[in-house]
C-alpha cells in the first residue's frame, strides 16, 4: 500500500524553501533567492527551509555544502529547519531521501502513469539527431512506453539499464497563475515522456523537487525564472500524485551591464568573496533586496527588521535586475560610515598589515579605522587607504614633488618645531603649526600642503592633524628629515 504521502498536504501558515545545490559557491542569484525566500517567510511569520539537493554525486561535495551553508548563516539566512536544525520534514539532503523517490516512482508505475525505459544514451541521441533533422523538437519518442511485461522482463534479464519515465497526457494545454509573472500558459506537448528516476537509481531534478515540496509541505516556490521550463513538468507530477499544486514566484535575471547573464567577468563575485573583501553583510542583503524588488516609498537603506516588514512578492518586478558594483559599494560606503569602529573594527583589524598592527596600539588603530570608515567601500581597500599613517618617509607622488618645490626652509622650520616638542597632541601640533607659518610668512594651503605631502606623500588625505597626532613626534620628526635629505635640489 502507498503510505510515503499520508499527511503531505496536512501544513499550516506559509513554508517555503531554498534548495542549492552543493556543486559550486553560493553565487549572487542563489544567494537572493534565498534572501527573498527568507524575507517572505519572516514577513508572513512563516517557515524557511534549507533542504540540499545533493544527487548530482560527482560534482557535489561536503566542503562545498559546509561554505554554503556557511556564506547563508554569514548574511543572516538563518533557516528555521533543514541540515544543522532538523524539523519534522527530513531528512533535508535528498541523498538521504532516496528511498522516498522509489516508492513514489513505483506508484506512478503501478497507476500507470510511469513506466520502465531502457534506451541507452546512444540511442536516445541518435532519435534526437534524427528528429532535428526532420525538423521535429527533440522529443522521447516512447519507445519503451509499448513495451509489454514480457519484454520488459526481457530486458532486465540482459541487464540493460532501466530508467523511469514520466507519462505526459497528450494534447493538454496547462495555465500557471504565477505570482511575480502571472499568467502563464504552457501550450500542448511542450515536453515528452521524462525521466524521473536515472538508470543509476537517483531521481531527476523535477521529480525530487516536486516530491520534496509536496512532502515537506512548501506553500510557495519562489525562485529564479530560469526555472519556468521546469514547473510544468512538476505541475504534472503534482497532479498524478493527487498533492496539492503550491504556489509559484519566479524571480527576474540578474543581469551584467551589458544586459547578459550575470558571471564572473561582470565583476561579480560569489557571496563568499564579498565576505572576503570585507563587505558588510547587511550591505550586502540591503543591496541584493533591491535586485527586483522596491519599497513602496522608494527609501533604499533599510534595516533587517525593516526589510521584513516592507516585503511583498507583488512588488517583484517581473524585469531582469542589473547588477551595479557601483551601487553596491554605495550601499557598503554608507553601513562601514555609520557603523565605525563601534560596529566594524573588529572586522576591519585583520585587513591592516603585519607592520600596522605592530607599530600602533590597539586603540590607535581603532582610531585610524574610525578616520578611514568615512570613505571605504568595503575593509579590503583599508591597505590602498591607509598610506597616510604608514610609519617611515613616504614614496612621493608626482603631485606630492610639484608642491615641495621651494619648501625645504618651511620643512626644516617644522622639523625643528616638532623636535622641540614636550608634548604632542592636535592643540599642541596646531599651535606649533601656526607659530611655524607666522616666522616663514605663509598660511592656509601653502603652510599645510607642503607638509602633507612631505608626511605622507601625497596632497589630499585625512585631516593632518589627526595624521600627526597618531603618527606620534618621533615617527613624524623622523621622516620629514629623511623626506629632507632628498630634497637637497628643492
Amino acid at each position: 500500500m502507498f503510505t510515503a504521502g499520508k499527511g503531505m498536504n496536512e501544513v499550516s501558515g506559509v513554508r517555503v524553501r531554498f534548495a542549492p545545490s552543493p556543486t559550486g559557491y553560493l553565487h549572487m542569484g542563489g544567494a537572493r533567492t534565498a534572501l527573498f525566500n527568507w524575507l517572505f517567510a519572516r514577513h508572513e511569520e512563516g517557515t524557511f527551509i534549507l533542504r540540499i539537493e545533493d544527487t548530482d554525486i560527482e560534482r557535489s561535495s561536503d566542503e562545498l555544502e559546509e561554505k554554503m551553508l556557511n556564506d547563508l548563516t554569514w548574511l543572516g539566512l538563518v533557516w528555521d529547519e533543514g541540515p544543522r536544525t532538523e524539523g519534522g520534514r527530513g531528512p533535508y539532503r535528498q541523498s538521504e531521501r532516496l528511498t522516498i523517490y522509489r516508492e513514489y516512482a513505483d506508484h506512478l508505475i503501478a497507476a500507470g502513469n510511469a513506466y520502465p525505459c531502457f534506451c541507452t544514451d546512444e540511442e536516445l541521441e541518435k532519435k534526437k539527431t534524427e528528429q532535428r533533422r526532420a525538423g521535429l523538437p527533440p522529443q522521447y519518442d516512447g519507445t519503451c512506453r509499448r513495451l509489454g511485461e514480457r519484454e520488459r522482463e526481457e530486458r532486465r534479464r540482459r541487464e540493460i539499464p532501466e530508467s523511469v519515465r514520466f507519462i505526459v497526457p497528450k494534447g493538454e494545454k496547462k495555465q500557471l497563475d504565477d505570482i511575480i509573472r502571472r499568467e502563464v500558459t504552457f501550450p500542448p506537448d511542450m515536453v515528452g515522456d521524462f525521466v524521473i528516476i536515472r538508470s543509476n537509481g537517483l531521481p531527476t531534478y523535477n521529480f525530487a523537487a516536486a516530491v520534496d515540496d509536496a512532502f515537506m509541505g512548501i506553500t510557495h516556490v519562489i525562485r529564479g525564472e530560469e526555472h519556468l521550463s521546469n514547473t510544468l513538468r512538476q505541475m504534472m507530477i503534482y497532479e498524478s500524485l493527487g498533492l496539492d499544486q503550491p504556489r509559484f514566484a519566479h524571480i527576474p535575471l540578474i543581469l551584467g551591464p551589458d544586459r547578459s547573464k550575470l558571471s564572473k567577468r561582470h565583476g561579480a563575485p560569489n557571496i563568499g568573496d564579498f565576505r572576503d573583501m570585507g563587505y558588510p553583510a547587511e550591505a550586502v542583503v540591503n543591496y541584493l533586496a533591491f535586485l527586483g524588488w522596491s519599497t513602496t516609498d522608494q527609501r533604499e537603506i533599510l534595516t533587517v527588521d525593516e526589510l521584513v516588514n516592507e516585503f511583498t512578492l507583488e512588488r517583484v518586478s517581473p524585469a531582469p535586475s542589473i547588477f551595479d558594483k557601483t551601487k553596491l559599494n554605495w550601499f557598503s560606503s554608507h553601513y562601514i560610515r555609520v557603523g565605525g569602529a563601534v560596529r566594524y573594527f573588529e572586522d576591519a583589524l585583520p585587513y591592516f598589515s603585519e607592520e600596522l598592527r605592530t607599530h600602533y596600539s590597539r586603540d590607535a588603530l581603532k582610531e585610524i579605522f574610525g578616520i578611514l570608515s568615512e570613505n571605504l567601500p568595503c575593509l579590503s581597500r583599508i591597505g590602498d587607504e591607509v598610506g597616510p599613517f604608514r610609519p617611515g618617509p613616504p614614496g612621493l607622488s608626482g603631485e606630492a614633488m610639484e608642491v615641495l618645490k621651494g619648501s625645504r626652509d618651511l620643512i626644516d622650520l617644522f622639523i625643528t618645531s616638532f623636535r622641540s616638542a614636550r608634548e604632542w597632541n592636535k592643540d599642541t601640533i596646531k599651535g606649533m603649526m601656526e607659530k611655524v607659518g607666522t616666522e616663514f610668512g605663509v598660511k592656509g594651503r601653502k603652510l599645510f600642503m607642503p607638509l602633507r605631502a612631505a608626511l605622507t606623500g601625497v596632497v589630499h588625505g585625512p585631516e593632518l592633524l589627526r595624521i600627526l597626532e597618531l603618527r606620534g613626534k618621533g615617527d613624524v620628526v623622523e621622516s620629514l628629515q629623511r623626506v629632507r635629505e632628498k630634497m637637497s635640489g628643492a
